[in-house]
């Protein structure tokens, strides 16, 4: 698909457009996502148990995201995805009190990649309790045409080391992660479309999920004041995905059953 500059223009127009949430921090659903997880206590990136998007059936579109327009420009391009993220984290949520979640659209820009069109949306989120900001945290959702369909991915040796861990996404995690996030999007659960429709050789494992992965090593080297993750590439469920500390101090990756790292992310402390 071939976007022209009035198309660029016109959702350029959203930016700076505001959506504001008042909710209260409900303790129930923190545990279900942290049993979601398999985390007790405060779980990882424990605010994505928040201020979810609440939905109404007839306002999805046949991939499960919401119809395009409203709050995030109508990108005409097919396909939609959470591609990144960076995170400071200011202060502790009160659970079980009022907060307001405040969205920005920051910007909206126009790349190529090897699929061909890319539209990025960056979306500026501030949570706010008894009047102080908790965290502040900016979404990369990118927009892109359908291209070809992902080749199966082939398995090939990594080397595996005492601190690393080796995680082995099944269905119903990945189902459970949607249902925790009120997530409609159907290439994590419905395997028929996945396949026959995005083109991909099986359920793809959620990128913040993988994320939530990362930020759980991040968290065994101390608490961390600031996170970020970028996605590289797609992870399938019944795949082994490889998670392990970076080469420099403070960087996460997750890496793909063919030793392509599909995920990098990396933590602040103090």
């Amino acid at each position: 698909m071939i976007l022209s500059e009035d198309d660029i223009r016109y959702w350029q127009t959203w930016v700076g457009r505001t959506a504001a949430r008042d909710e209260r921090l409900d303790p129930a659903a923190l545990r279900r996502f942290g049993s979601a997880l398999g985390e007790a206590g405060q779980p990882s990136l424990a605010h994505w148990a928040f201020f979810l998007p609440d939905i109404p059936v007839d306002e999805l579109d046949v991939d499960g995201h919401r119809k395009r327009g409203g709050f995030l420009p109508p990108v005409t391009l097919p396909r939609r995805m959470f591609a990144a993220a960076t995170m400071q984290f200011r202060a502790p949520l009160l659970i079980d009190e009022q907060a307001t979640q405040t969205a920005t659209i920051r910007s909206v820009t126009r790349k190529s990649g090897h699929a061909g069109e890319l539209v990025l949306v960056e979306v500026e989120n501030r949570i706010l309790q008894r009047d102080l900001l908790r965290i502040v945290e900016v979404q990369t959702i990118i927009y892109r045409d359908e291209g070809p369909a992902t080749p199966p991915v082939a398995p090939a040796p990594f080397t595996v080391r005492e601190e690393d861990m080796v995680w082995h996404p099944s269905t119903v995690e990945l189902f459970r992660f949607s249902a925790v996030t009120f997530n409609a999007h159907r290439i994590h659960y419905d395997q028929t479309y996945a396949t026959s429709a995005e083109g991909y050789p099986g359920l793809v494992v959620h990128g913040p999920l993988t994320a939530a992965r990362l930020f759980s090593l991040a968290y065994r080297q101390g608490q961390p004041t600031g996170f970020a993750f970028r996605a590289m590439a797609p992870l399938f469920q019944g795949q082994p995905i490889l998670l392990r500390a970076g080469s420099a101090p403070g960087t996460f990756e997750a890496v793909r059953c063919d030793a392509a790292v599909a995920m990098q992310a990396s933590a602040t402390y103090g």
